[in-house]
């Protein structure tokens, strides 16, 4: 993952860009959830890498997650809660492939 594909799909420092992937995920995981975007889900994770400007402090890198980063933290946690692997379209593999 790079900070030029996050603010490529959309996610920028001044919010979400319309009409871009960000967008439309942030739609689908609203109407997933009920009406809401959820915190520390795909959207908002990844809305916080692109106002931040910066991916690789959080241990998500283009060559995979970073040991003892907070990837890998979240990696841990989301695997521990789906009995032990992280879900094709879970928070963790979905900013892991931006």
């Amino acid at each position: 993952m790079s900070n030029q594909n996050v603010h490529n799909a959309g996610f920028t420092s001044s919010g979400i860009r319309g009409g871009s992937l960000a967008s439309s995920m942030m739609s689908q995981e609203a109407k997933a959830s009920g009406g809401g975007v959820l915190s520390g889900g795909p959207t908002a994770t990844l809305q916080e890498m692109g106002a931040r400007g910066s991916t690789h402090s959080s241990g998500f890198t283009s060559s995979g997650i970073c040991s003892g980063s907070q990837a890998s933290q979240m990696m841990s946690q989301e695997a521990t809660s789906h009995g032990g692997g992280t879900p094709r379209g879970g928070t963790t593999s979905t900013v892991q492939s931006i």
